[in-house]
């Protein structure tokens, strides 16, 4: 999200000439969420800007990568800042990625049932974001496609809204809809054809259409490589040659879901905006932190303050969530 907000915002500034563009994108993504979602329970994970075990796996994960923009990782400790302000626990842990924390959560409060009460998410016929009473267990907040792998019965995955693309909310259908592939599945899947943002090697040769045939057909990787007499011989070499990237890439790509968390479902009960915790950390609750770094706008779309002028922070720009 804070990619995502960094890159579709103007280099906004706060009343004392710090960028804050990015601060301003994730605040509003973040909002839009908690007004149209209605969580009972909410958290946000990070990534660390260090080595995970994957890393240690193999050496080449995540290399080819550019740096950060510094003006982006400037902004992060004032991200930070405006999502304690909001009450939301935030979870960060050496050598897991966020996905990771993200899986292992979700997993964990899928298999113990807990029951959110009911919420506003509900999906059309064209599977767009309406008001309604259905009741959805938990639901992954993300631009990234590889916590597909992690959608259920129980779990969602919600990809928010990127310029003419609208809000998806993604179930099992869906997911197998988009990639012809099951989300148990996915991570087969991306042993098949790798993963080009992340470094991952996948089989060489082997496309999206061409893993999801063989996957539909054998129904995971290792029934794959049982059944290699049965494949047709050009893929056959391919598959052959990439067995060893297949399996590294199989395992690179899998979420862990069981983690040792110190987070309790009981720290992530959700305040709601209007009720924000200014007895965080940081001391500071989420009105007097937005005052402070001139976000009128989304003061005025909390609480409705009339002092606040519309359109200001380059909101006619906003990068909607729903």
């Amino acid at each position: 999200m804070l990619h995502r907000a960094y890159h579709a915002y103007p280099p906004l500034t706060s009343k004392t000439g710090e960028i804050v563009g990015a601060v301003y994108g994730v605040a509003s993504i973040l909002i839009s969420a908690l007004e149209n979602v209605e969580p009972s329970h909410v958290m946000v994970a990070w990534d660390l800007p260090k080595p995970t075990f994957r890393h240690v796996k193999y050496v080449g994960y995540k290399a080819q990568r550019p740096k950060a923009d510094e003006e982006m990782v400037q902004q992060i400790p004032k991200v930070k800042e405006i999502i304690a302000s909001m009450g939301i626990v935030q979870v960060e842990q050496e050598g897991y990625e966020a996905d990771d924390i993200l899986g292992t959560l979700a997993t964990q409060v899928s298999r113990d049932k807990f029951q959110i009460p009911n919420s506003n998410l509900q999906t059309n016929s064209n599977n767009q974001i309406q008001n309604s009473k259905q009741v959805t267990e938990v639901i992954i907040l993300t631009g990234d496609q590889d916590t597909m792998q992690l959608v259920s019965e129980n779990v969602r995955v919600l990809t928010p809204a990127k310029g003419a693309n609208q809000s998806i909310l993604y179930g099992p259908d869906e997911v197998f809809n988009k990639y012809g592939v099951y989300p148990e599945q996915i991570v087969d899947y991306k042993a098949l054809i790798g993963d080009a943002s992340d470094n991952i090697p996948g089989v060489s040769g082997i496309g999206p259409k061409g893993a999801a045939e063989l996957i539909g057909k054998f129904s995971s990787l290792e029934g794959i490589y049982q059944n290699l007499t049965k494949i047709p011989l050009n893929q056959r070499i391919k598959l052959e040659t990439g067995k060893e990237s297949a399996f590294l890439s199989q395992d690179l790509s899998r979420i862990v879901t069981d983690m040792k968390l110190s987070v309790q479902i009981e720290e992530m009960k959700c305040m709601g905006l209007q009720g924000e915790s200014p007895s965080t950390s940081l001391g500071t609750g989420l009105k007097k932190k937005l005052e402070e770094l001139g976000f009128k706008s989304l003061v005025k779309r909390i609480w409705n303050d009339p002092t606040s002028p519309k359109g200001s922070e380059g909101a006619r720009n906003q990068m909607g969530l729903f």
